[in-house]
């Protein structure tokens, strides 16, 4: 419900220094100021503010974030509540109406439009939620607060089949089809997706609704039904309950990935707060890496039965991929017939914490899985181990992990690791080395984002098409798309807020801290960037004409377009006259 241009007002004018101090008292060190870090437990300060770049970082746990994230973090509160809380201790009044980064002005628009309708649903959801007895008679039967409920934001979808009719007077538009609310039936009758369900409103990292799950109250299938794709929602990036567990994340450095709204509820409710849930769908590889990018540990907790295990199999094919030395995946699996929900009501905090603690890690998993396909006690039997596994090998990035698993195979299937990194082609599975034409370019590259993070208005002068590919330069796009949102000249806190949700946040984060005591003139940085530049321009030219010269010793000069000719000739010269310089 926040312009994205008033968001960049309240970061203009909040001073973070003055704000941290009221919860963390401050101590002025250099250029900055420490103090011990509220996010964890440290006797040695290793927590900092910068008033130059308005934002804070903690070198013992990587805390970082502007004010509106500091809110967040140490409150515990939404995004928008957040913003509403900086903008009142300033005394500035939020403006009502929407705001959304899009493509360009007509899809943002439409973008606004959806998420007002999205608003707008969720509020009448729970007012209706309020006034029916036998939905929050079912919520209070499954032991839930009103405080639970509401931290969720969850309501109640009426039995009518037109009851959004009453709240939206286009009911019938094109755009209220886009929402994901109403559905056309064959006979071209048009009636609202969720009836007669408990809701639970689908929030994205800015928190604004973006789609719904909805529970059945009694026997009846589906038991969930959720928001199709939408415009605003793609199932397969966005997870239930993140917002809300985002400080409880923080604490414990794990995050509990289960497959129902209800189970994400029940466990707030019995104060585990680090639980998130996948929006009817498998885990995708998306929802590891978001994951991994705020925690250390992601333990997946599925029902003990057939289904369990075969969705904990996909959320282990899906998170090959996001593997880290320093990251750890594991599977925890109920008794039948319990899911989180009821193991919790039955058993307690203390039985379900003991359960995720002793969580098998992947690599066990991953082996378990396999063995059971296979029947180890014959020969075929342990081929067929090896053969299956290679696959799943060769997908994982990180070596240390590879190279366990590899010695685990060694000896279940009776080969020498030797034999089983040859027959799975682990040795020849290295990526190729950079040409040496590249190999200079990350330090470049580097160059470059560490002078964009200290002026972020110069990501729009940057070439970005002769950027080598390498993790700065995807950096630099993000960097750069979301500067052509903000007002000139702006200043990190604002950047990092636009970037807020993004791919690239988490790297930025890491980097903003390592140069944090980075300051210098705005005369130095400028004649650093140009510079900089023209050893990016240079080197994309150099690169153009061997590219060309190649071409023209394989193919001649009639293998060149009259173009390439002249580029050819040009670029030649330019070589020319800097050998006899």
């Amino acid at each position: 419900m926040i312009p994205e241009s008033f968001i960049q007002d309240v970061l203009a004018r909040v001073d973070i220094v003055d704000l941290i101090d009221k919860y963390v008292p401050l101590k002025k060190a250099g250029a900055n100021y420490m103090a011990c870090c509220p996010f964890h437990n440290e006797k040695t300060p290793s927590f900092t503010v910068s008033p130059s770049k308005q934002f804070y970082h903690c070198f013992g746990c990587g805390a970082h974030g502007t004010a509106i994230g500091f809110l967040m973090e140490y409150q515990g509160m939404g995004f928008v509540d957040a913003v509403k809380e900086l903008a009142a201790s300033m005394g500035m009044q939020v403006p009502e109406e929407r705001s959304h980064r899009g493509g360009n002005a007509e899809h943002g628009s439409r973008l606004r439009r959806l998420s007002e309708r999205m608003s707008e649903a969720q509020a009448f959801y729970k007012a209706a939620l309020e006034k029916n007895e036998r939905a929050a008679s079912y919520l209070k039967n499954r032991g839930l607060s009103d405080e639970v409920a509401a931290r969720f934001g969850m309501g109640y979808a009426p039995e009518g089949w037109q009851t959004l009719q009453a709240v939206f007077a286009d009911y019938a538009s094109p755009e209220m089809l886009a929402t994901g609310l109403v559905i056309d039936s064959e006979n071209g009758r048009r009636h609202d997706r969720f009836r007669d369900r408990i809701m639970f409103p689908i929030i994205n990292a800015r928190g604004e609704v973006i789609g719904f799950g909805g529970r059945i109250l009694d026997q009846g299938e589906p038991k969930y039904l959720n928001s199709p794709e939408t415009p605003l929602f793609e199932k397969g990036r966005e997870l239930f309950g993140l917002p809300q567990a985002r400080q409880a994340l923080r604490e414990e450095n794990c995050a509990i990935v289960v497959e129902g709204y209800m189970d994400v509820v029940a466990l707030a409710q019995h104060d585990v707060g680090n639980a998130v849930a996948t929006l009817g769908t498998a885990t995708t590889p998306t929802h590891v890496q978001k994951l991994l990018r705020q925690v250390d540990r992601v333990v997946f907790c599925f029902d003990g039965d057939a289904a369990g295990r075969k969705a904990a199999s996909r959320a282990l094919d899906n998170a090959l991929e996001a593997l880290a030395d320093n990251k750890i995946i594991a599977f925890a699996f109920l008794p039948e017939p319990e899911d989180p929900d009821s193991f919790i009501r039955k058993a307690g905090k203390n039985a379900f914490t003991r359960l995720i603690a002793q969580a098998v890690p992947l690599s066990d998993f991953l082996l378990r899985e396999l063995s059971a396909r296979c029947d180890l006690t014959t020969s075929e039997g342990k081929a067929r181990l090896v053969a299956e596994a290679k696959p799943l090998l060769l997908r994982i990035p990180v070596p240390l992990l590879r190279l366990q698993l590899v010695k685990r195979l060694a000896e279940a299937s009776g080969f020498s690791q030797t034999e089983v990194e040859r027959l799975c082609g682990i040795r020849g599975y290295a990526p190729p080395a950079p040409p040496k034409a590249a190999r200079h370019a990350p330090s470049l590259t580097r160059a470059l984002l560490r002078l964009v993070l200290q002026k972020p208005e110069l990501a729009a002068r940057i070439p970005l098409a002769q950027l080598p590919a390498s993790p700065e330069r995807q950096m630099l796009e993000a960097i750069a798309r979301a500067v052509a949102y903000l007002p000139p000249a702006p200043s990190y806190a604002q950047l990092r807020e636009q970037l807020r949700g993004d791919a690239q946040e988490r790297a930025l984060d890491a980097l903003a801290g390592e140069w944090m005591d980075m300051k210098l003139e705005d005369a130095a940085v400028e004649n650093e960037f140009q510079a900089a530049v023209s050893r990016l321009e240079a080197a994309a030219q150099d690169t153009e004409f061997e590219h060309l010269q190649t071409q023209a010793q394989q193919f001649g000069m009639m293998g060149l377009s009259e173009e390439e000719k002249e580029r050819f000739r040009a670029l030649a010269h330019r070589n020319s006259k800097k050998t006899s310089a």
